[in-house]
């Protein structure tokens, strides 16, 4: 069954997401020290060089799961607006869709069609998590004369992941439709806190 895979991967795609603007090395933040570094903020600079942005994205996802390799490749579109509004639907190849993840100043909602949940939390709540990630190597590429990134490749080195997003297809500084950062909760879909589903990666 594909339920238990994708919710896996589902987890190393949105750790991925936050570390894309980390350094190399994420550095364990001691408990008195209360500053929280939104690195959400550091993705979206990668952006910033326009007013809006929509492409297609190739999503490949390699790790290494109890000894065993795997390989995910999903297909997806990622949505900007200056300043702080993003958000990427993935698919898979088939066309059945697997997620949807959707960031709004600080605040961020995933929604997990096939499982009739969606999560909500914020990003300071995954602080720990971060933290923990170990050594991390980020890598990014534009294409030349091109201001915005067309590929950014992220490696867990302790967690055996390597993440590859490729964007295609980009549509610069036109005006997006209006609901392209309206979220709402389709009818039958469960709403937990994001702490249920780092929770329940913990537990496998």
């Amino acid at each position: 069954m594909l339920r238990k895979p994708y919710l896996y991967i589902l987890c190393l795609l949105l750790l991925s997401l936050l570390l894309w603007g980390c350094p190399k090395k994420v550095e364990i933040v001691p408990p008195e020290k209360l500053d929280f570094v939104n690195p959400i903020n550091k993705l979206l600079e990668n952006f910033s060089a326009s007013e809006s942005l929509h492409a297609k994205a190739s999503i490949r996802i390699e790790t290494v799961r109890e000894g065993e390799g795997m390989n995910f490749l999903l297909n997806g579109v990622l949505l900007y607006q200056k300043p702080d509004k993003f958000r990427l639907l993935g698919y898979h190849p088939l066309g059945m869709g697997i997620f949807d993840f959707f960031y709004r100043d600080g605040e961020f909602f995933l929604l997990v069609p096939s499982q009739k949940k969606a999560y909500v939390g914020e990003v300071s709540q995954l602080q720990e998590v971060m933290a923990k990630a170990g050594e991390i190597r980020i890598s990014s590429e534009k294409a030349e004369g091109g201001e915005i990134p067309n590929r950014v490749q992220i490696e867990l080195v302790e967690k055996e992941t390597r993440i590859e997003l490729r964007l295609k297809g980009m549509t610069v500084n036109l005006p997006l439709p209006e609901d392209s950062f309206q979220w709402s909760v389709p009818e039958g879909v469960e709403v937990r806190s994001i702490d249920r589903l780092l929770k329940g990666k913990k537990r496998r």
